[in-house]
């Protein structure tokens, strides 16, 4: 990004962070029966709903969820002291909140990247790749991790990774015969490595920002912990891919996909490099990817890998005289009466994950009733005059408290500006240096954003994942992973987590505020 674009950004990020410190030392907005605890409810609701679902009953329904989070902010207007309308505009506020924008654009501009290159062929030249090269199924999940986390680095955005990932390298793993499970959890332990390292991610922006630390200090700063934990991890891929047998597709499927395959569809390589080097070289993620799909686009018109109806295409009625007059153009298709709409590449990528985009508004409209009904100051208060009491028990106390808070506020953002300005009043009570701040809340809400079943980032990939057995013949719905079974193998992830834990108990890598002092706020 330019300097300028980056002032906005920082700017945008800093005025959530203020709204949210002023919610906090004020009163409550919203009186709640029982206290400013039960402002929490609709979203522990939801938690409790997510894991009977999900956990329990094996239900991996986005939808559900959407209907869950429905259900406990109507239960909760029945808890509010007096009238409900402060309630009612306090979901609309969170509703309309920058963080929920972030990740509904990173969604539906990396879903119509990804699904342009994949219909340019490029899952079949990754199997023709790694079928040339011998990287067979017990390495696959390794090389995905370390690709999809130097491709999260560059973009800076963990959920288009996961989008663009379990599109294209997904599908590949999985016929060249990798666990589904594993796949997909090496897949959201990349995203976890970009969204914690990269300066342009968000979380990195808002865990600087909430510590006044500068975003170069704290990503140095960081940067040990976060490769120690994915040396880690890719040695625990390299150990599971051969011990973790794959799925049994159809060997004349899969034997008839593979000859078929070839190179061509590597020319979307370049593709994928124009969105790298696009966002590397300071331009804003939005801009950075419709190059990626304008460059894919035109790829794949000239050099035969795609037509320009498999991206866009308006099926109109075949009896409707004005379609037939503009038959002609390729991207109108005359179709029978009953089967008319749009489709494409580019329907195709945003439209899976509109029940997301609803769910995601919905938890950060929760999270908005609990800080404006005293419930997040509450929790501070008592983890302040109760729990932490010295320097160790802080630093856990930091580690858990993310934890908690990214267990009911799935999208990791607003996890962190959430609870990032109760990290910050904690760690200067004990003069505990803001890159270590900082360092500890990004890397539990990174990680806890693609580990919870229910979090925005597994979902973003389940969403995926839902849609390709209409992409592939070979592809069927016993291929579709769990979100609950992917839990315990986004090892970047959890290692990162021990990593922060295991630092906070032994006091590893602390600096006080006088060990170092951190320059002004500003992206470099």
């Amino acid at each position: 990004m330019s300097d300028s674009e980056d002032r906005d950004v920082d700017e945008d990020l800093s005025e959530e962070v203020a709204e949210t410190e002023i919610a906090s030392e004020g009163p409550p907005e919203i009186e709640f029966y029982g206290g400013d605890l039960v402002s929490a409810f609709p979203l522990a609701f939801f938690v409790l709903w997510a894991i009977v679902q999900s956990g329990l009953l094996r239900i991996g329904d986005t939808t559900g969820l959407v209907a869950g989070m429905l259900v406990s902010l109507i239960i909760g207007l029945f808890l509010v002291k007096g009238s409900w309308r402060g309630y009612a505009n306090t979901i609309f506020e969170g509703m309309t909140r920058r963080v929920a924008a972030t990740a509904v654009v990173a969604w539906l501009w990396a879903g119509m990247f990804a699904e342009t290159i994949q219909v340019g062929g490029f899952v079949e030249g990754l199997v023709w790749a790694a079928n040339a090269a011998n990287v067979g199924a017990g390495l696959f999940p390794a090389v995905t991790f370390i690709l999809a986390g130097l491709l999260a680095t560059g973009i800076g955005t963990g959920y288009g990774t996961t989008v663009a990932f379990t599109t294209l390298f997904f599908p590949a793993g999985v016929l060249l015969g990798a666990n589904p499970v594993l796949m997909f959890g090496a897949i959201l332990s990349g995203a976890v490595f970009g969204d914690n390292l990269a300066p342009v991610s968000d979380t990195t922006i808002v865990s600087a920002v909430t510590q006044d630390s500068d975003i170069g200090g704290v990503v140095a700063s960081r940067f040990k912990y976060a490769i120690l934990a994915a040396i880690i991890a890719f040695i625990g891929y390299l150990v599971a891919g051969p011990a973790m047998p794959g799925l049994d597709i159809s060997g004349q499927a899969q034997q008839i996909f593979v000859e078929n395959s070839e190179p061509a569809g590597l020319l979307h390589l370049l593709s994928m490099f124009v969105v790298i080097g696009t966002a590397v070289a300071g331009r804003h993620i939005v801009e950075a990817i419709s190059w990626g799909i304008i460059v894919a686009a035109v790829f794949n018109v000239a050099f035969g890998l795609a037509s320009v109806a498999e991206m866009v295409a308006f099926q109109a009625p075949e009896t409707l005289g004005i379609a037939q007059s503009l038959a002609w153009l390729p991207f109108v298709e005359l179709v029978p009466a009953g089967e008319t709409g749009v489709g494409g590449s580019l329907y195709a990528g945003a439209q899976g994950f509109f029940p997301l985009i609803v769910l995601v508004l919905l938890i950060v409209a929760g999270a908005q009733i609990m800080i404006r009904g005293g419930g997040f100051a509450a929790l501070q208060d008592w983890l302040l005059d109760s729990v932490a009491t010295n320097v160790r028990r802080a630093e856990v106390t930091m580690v858990l408290g993310t934890a908690l808070v990214n267990a009911m506020i799935t999208i990791n953002t607003a996890a962190e500006i959430a609870i990032g300005p109760y990290i910050a009043r904690l760690g200067e009570r004990f003069n505990i240096n803001g890159y270590r701040r900082a360092n500890i809340l990004d890397a539990n809400t990174s990680a806890l954003g693609y580990i919870f079943p229910w979090s925005g980032g597994v979902l973003v990939g389940f969403a995926v994942i839902q849609g390709l057995p209409n992409e592939y013949e070979w592809f069927t719905q016993s291929m579709v992973v769990n979100p609950a079974d992917v839990v315990l193998f986004v090892f970047h992830g959890w290692v990162l987590v021990i990593i922060f834990l295991l630092a906070a108990l032994t006091g590893f890598g602390l600096e006080y505020t006088s060990d170092r002092e951190s320059e002004e706020v500003a992206r470099v």
